[in-house]
């Protein structure tokens, strides 16, 4: 199983670097040919294309560079966003309780000390009852 993995990540990435070099390739072109009425390209068109083709690989190892630089701590901001969502997923069917177990504690109280007793907020019924 883990080979036809690899060899989709593998097939991903060509994928990936065509779609690159051809967007490259049509921009280039675009920028750079201007006459179509010759076979050969003249020496303008050709260091046109060069300096098109050389300024967007540079340009695309530098961001390559940053994005495996940062890569990690992004990856680590997600996963604890991750465990943080998922623990308050676990702490929501608890939350509604509170506020229901003591229901002559509600109408008195604030919107403020509403939503701290319904866990931030996060259920709208009595937050919606006091207004």
């Amino acid at each position: 199983m883990e080979p036809a993995a690899e060899q989709q990540q593998q097939l991903r990435s060509l994928r990936d670097f065509l779609l690159l070099y051809n967007r490259m390739t049509e921009l280039c072109f675009r920028r750079c040919v201007s006459d179509l009425n010759h076979r050969l390209l003249t020496r303008r068109e050709e260091l046109c294309l060069d300096r098109c083709a050389g300024k967007l690989v540079r340009c695309n190892h530098r961001l390559m560079t940053a994005y495996v630089a940062l890569m990690p701590s992004i990856a680590q901001r997600r996963a604890a966003d991750y465990e943080a969502s998922a623990a308050r997923a676990q702490e929501a069917p608890a939350a509604p309780a509170a506020p229901d177990a003591s229901p002559d504690a509600a109408p008195g109280a604030s919107p403020p000390a509403l939503a701290a007793a319904a866990g931030g907020g996060a259920s709208p019924g009595p937050a919606g009852a006091s207004t």
